[in-house]
């Protein structure tokens, strides 16, 4: 499939102009929302939201609403995507106004990680008391058991380990485990969890869901529990998950289902507020997974949050036998 002369040049007209070439190098970097384009870009909303709307139209980003926010990335694929990609290759990033932008959104970065550091610093020793105000953790605990298996899992790896639940649950079942977070006060916890729990061969490290250092498909099973909702680029955290999936190893998401519960980006530091099946269906077969599977947990209540568990499963390459 290709594009016709006249896409062509929409696609191009969209992306030569120097505001909206800048945006499309922002957003090659992560999923950005607006007031965020403004911080960065220093310019207006109004402005800035005539050049998403155009590069929109054009094809070469998405919009997509997340309760009062709106959210703008690249788009996933095809001819647009691989000519807004072939442009930003051809350009100076060291272009000091390009420069400039990283900086900025270098700063914004900065400031989501200090001031999540500080919520999760501030509410690290209640923790699972917080959790346990949105849905039932024995609910989700035994969901999560049933998506696992039985076991036994060679080597289990829990991203953003928080204070433990994850290993403590699903620990007694692996033969070595590695929980990861970067947050010092949540490791502290969950070092006690694991040593009160008798999990010997459990290895709590400092570590940064978007770059783990992990060998990839070195476990076969991998866990996300309750943390994208906080990422800037959730979709990279789930490349970075399903890299360390071994052949016939499992990845195990827990998150929120889409909501409009606008407190929790106020007061808990949730930057989305829950995921799309199909959303998250694409970036687990977009990382190398199948097998996608998704079960929900409706609240207790009414008015709440649905959890939502996604499964998915590296498939094990057939081999040809040679005639």
């Amino acid at each position: 499939m290709s594009l016709s002369a006249i896409q062509a040049v929409e696609v191009l007209r969209a992306a030569g102009e120097p505001t909206r070439l800048r945006i499309l190098a922002l957003l090659s970097h992560e999923e950005l929302a607006v007031l965020e384009l403004c911080k960065v870009l220093d310019q207006s909303q109004p402005r800035v939201s005539r050049h998403l709307k155009l590069l929109a139209e054009a094809g070469l980003v998405e919009r997509f609403p997340d309760g009062a926010w709106v959210f703008y990335r690249l788009v996933a694929g095809g001819l647009a995507r691989r000519l807004a990609d072939e442009t930003l290759a051809v350009v100076d990033l060291a272009d000091p106004i390009l420069a400039r932008d990283a900086e900025r959104l270098q700063a914004v970065r900065a400031e989501r990680s200090t001031e999540a550091g500080e919520y999760f610093a501030r509410n690290a020793a209640r923790w699972d008391e917080i959790r346990s105000l949105y849905v039932s953790e024995t609910d989700v605990e035994a969901a999560v058991l049933e998506a696992a298996g039985p076991g036994p899992f060679k080597r289990l790896v829990d991203l953003g380990s928080g204070t433990g639940r994850m290993l403590t649950l699903l620990g007694p079942h692996a033969q070595a485990a590695v929980g990861l977070d970067l947050s010092q006060q949540m490791l502290n916890i969950a070092r006690r969890h694991v040593a009160d729990a008798g999990l010997e061969r459990c290895e709590l490290r400092h570590g940064d869901i978007f770059g783990t250092r992990l060998p990839g498909q070195s476990a076969d099973l991998v866990v996300v529990h309750q943390v994208l909702h906080y990422l800037g680029d959730p979709a990279a955290a789930v490349r970075e998950a399903a890299r360390l999936v071994a052949e016939d190893g499992r990845l195990i998401i827990v998150d929120f289902a889409p909501h409009s519960l606008e407190f929790l980006r106020e007061q808990h530091q949730h930057r989305r507020l829950g995921f799309a099946e199909a959303e998250m269906e694409r970036w687990l077969n977009e990382a190398g997974l199948t097998k996608v599977r998704a079960a929900a947990l409706p609240p207790a209540r009414g008015e709440g949050l649905t959890v939502k568990i996604w499964t998915a499963e590296r498939v094990r390459k057939a081999v040809r036998s040679a005639a």
